[in-house]
């Protein structure tokens, strides 16, 4: 069945949620609306490793998602060594409840590793068209300018594969000292790359905790490689460390998503959108198997910040 053709109501529908084994009638937001964007939006589906595929993806479309950001990856819904296996029966599961898997989040950063071929393949089979790929870290020991040339030479190799079997692989922005997380140096890393099926997966929290004032800089720069995106928010705190940062619910921090996206459509960057809920939620937020929070705040989260995202959009 495709996503198309199902018709979902403005509230949420109790009596399809009732099938759900482990979550409440009562666990869903009543005021999410059924508002079309040109861009699709993704539940990332680390926030769902409690629950198995079919749950997955029931919970993700009743909620409202268009699909689900899938993590095949160690410790994720699909492990590497079972891709061949595994994956298509996540597929299937988004199949039945008429939302699509067009993105996965991997750990792949090296195009000789048996694994990374064998995950691209059954992958574009299935017809995923993004994921994103594992973070290389500078070695300090060589310069910087460096580090760029053999990271872009790193993903040369994987951009390779990735025209072979037709997907597109995405190097996210990530606050830290990890390649890719002043944004700038990715772009310089794709140049040495130059192939087309590589490119950035843009992340506003992170650039924003790097770049308060100056984030628009990076992403103008970054703008022609952007295919795919991901969403989530934060604060400033102190405490008696000195300031930190501290994830929270979108629309709750310092993120300004309307200023954000209005320059994403100056830019004409229409990307699917990955939602990540990376604030307490009892494991939830972590990717755990096990979450010590009920099922039913976990997935009024999920549909709580589905509702703000598109009433920003």
């Amino acid at each position: 069945m495709k996503r198309r053709e199902v018709i979902k109501k403005t509230t949420i529908g109790l009596t399809a949620i009732s099938g759900l084994t482990h979550v409440p009638l009562n666990a869903f937001s009543a005021s999410v609306k059924k508002v079309k964007t040109s861009r699709k939006i993704n539940l990332f589906s680390k926030h769902l490793h409690w629950v198995g595929y079919d749950e997955m993806t029931k919970i993700a479309s009743e909620t409202g998602y268009d699909g689900v950001d899938l993590t095949v990856r160690p410790k994720g819904h699909v492990e590497p060594s079972k891709v061949e296996n595994d994956l298509p029966k996540a597929v299937e599961a988004a199949d039945k409840h008429g939302i699509e898997i067009e993105m996965m989040t991997t750990a792949i950063k090296d195009a000789d590793d048996p694994l990374t071929e064998l995950i691209l393949k059954t992958a574009a089979r299935l017809g995923i068209k993004y994921y994103r790929l594992g973070w290389y870290a500078y070695d300090y020991s060589i310069p910087i300018e460096k580090n760029i040339e053999k990271f872009g030479i790193e993903l040369k190799k994987i951009g390779e594969l990735n025209a072979k079997y037709n997907i597109i692989g995405d190097y996210q922005n990530h606050a830290g000292t990890s390649a890719g997380s002043p944004v700038w140096d990715i772009s310089q890393m794709l140049e040495v790359a130059d192939n087309s099926h590589l490119g950035i997966q843009y992340d506003i929290r992170h650039a924003m905790v790097e770049g308060l004032k100056s984030w628009p800089l990076g992403l103008r720069l970054s703008a022609k490689h952007i295919h795919t995106i991901d969403i989530k928010d934060f604060e400033y705190v102190k405490n008696e460390k000195g300031w930190d940062i501290r994830n929270v619910p979108l629309g709750q921090g310092a993120v300004d998503f309307k200023s954000y996206f209005k320059l994403l459509d100056e830019l004409n960057v229409d990307a699917p959108i990955s939602v990540h809920l990376e604030y307490p939620l009892g494991g939830a937020d972590h990717g755990n198997f096990e979450i010590t929070i009920p099922p039913d705040q976990v997935i009024k989260a999920m549909s709580d910040d589905l509702a703000y995202l598109k009433s920003v959009l």
